[in-house]
């Protein structure tokens, strides 16, 4: 067994829209001060792996989602994936059936599960997001009624990520979003 080396504190390298850790050390960083990105209609987020080298087996991070926005299309993943509503409401449409989610309500989704999350209500709606991630792992993008309902459904099945956000507008640095805003940041974006 190699003796143990103390891991340093990191350093924080403030940019215009929150602070990003410089190497791989421990820090503690309030999500206010996170740095934030999002799109217009996909809502804004942040990654609790924001460093130089994200994990290759956990990404981790909160999402805020306004009425009618989603984080991306109707999909399963091969691998797991868990949301926890810490405010506000959201729509989940899981394996076609729908959903309302409030805080502390949680989804779990094993690896398979077809899913997606829509923002509800009259606010924001906060949510923790994880999912495992494993080498090789693939994702495909489904047409469902439920879901099309929402405009969060593809058209036609695919495996490609590409493909299915061509038509996005880009992702870019949007203000902090914690404590979640009343109006959506990415809206002017």
């Amino acid at each position: 067994m190699t003796e143990r080396r103390p891991i340093d504190e990191d350093r924080l390298e403030p940019t215009a829209f929150g602070a990003v850790p410089a190497e791989q050390g421990w820090y503690i960083l309030n999500l206010a001060q996170m740095r934030w990105r999002g799109c217009p209609g996909g809502g804004a987020f942040t990654s609790f792996e924001s460093g130089p080298e994200p994990s290759d087996r956990l990404g981790i991070g909160v999402h805020i989602l306004w009425p009618g926005d989603r984080p991306g299309y109707y999909h399963a993943e091969e691998d797991l994936e868990g949301f926890l509503v810490l405010s506000g409401e959201c729509v989940a449409i899981v394996e076609g059936q729908e959903r309302r989610m409030g805080p502390w309500d949680y989804l779990h989704c094993p690896p398979g599960t077809a899913h997606i999350t829509i923002g509800a209500g009259s606010e924001p709606c906060a949510i923790l997001m994880y999912g495992t991630r494993t080498d090789g792992a693939g994702i495909r993008y489904l047409p469902d009624p439920a879901a099309a309902r929402h405009g969060a459904a593809v058209q036609r099945e695919s495996d490609s990520p590409q493909e299915v956000y061509a038509d996005r507008p880009p992702i870019v640095d949007v203000p902090s979003c914690w404590p979640p805003p009343a109006h959506s940041p990415s809206s002017s974006a």
